[in-house]
């Protein structure tokens, strides 16, 4: 089982979260609900980790593909439910960009891959209902 520890470190909201290894993220309200932007807000992370999660495969399925990617960058944009609580991710966009010489159809196959497949963040978007749409674009 996975343990990690949350403590108010800042204000009424300013959370710390730390894993088991050490590692830790800061967390907060939002200013219009009493926070003052000491941390990322708790949704967003969610976005983030869908960005961390498919980016390790993309980039592990590339590796193993013996393309050269010099550089990587996801884009993430999502649309929550409106006038419900909670409210989960109804829309997620992802925007893949590739760096380096790297065959755009190997490109499109590892997002592919890692979306549909292999993703476990992904996954669980997807059965809190979302809609994930992505693209790709590879730069030389």
């Amino acid at each position: 089982m996975i343990t990690v520890e949350l403590n108010r470190v800042h204000g009424d909201y300013g959370f710390e979260v730390k894993d088991e290894y050490g590692q830790s993220v800061k967390i907060d309200n939002s200013p219009e609900h009493g926070g003052d932007n000491f941390g990322v807000r708790p949704m967003q992370m969610v976005l983030m980790a869908l960005a961390g999660c498919s980016g390790m495969d993309v980039i592990s399925i590339l590796k193993k593909q013996r393309q050269d990617v010099t550089d990587y960058k996801t884009i993430v944009r999502g649309e929550r439910e409106a006038g419900v609580e909670p409210s989960v991710w109804k829309k997620v966009e992802l925007e893949f960009i590739i760096y380096g010489d790297v065959d755009e159809s190997k490109a499109q196959r590892a997002v592919e891959l890692s979306i549909n497949k292999y993703c476990s963040v992904a996954e669980t978007l997807r059965r809190a209902g979302a809609d994930i749409k992505w693209s790709v674009k590879v730069e030389k």
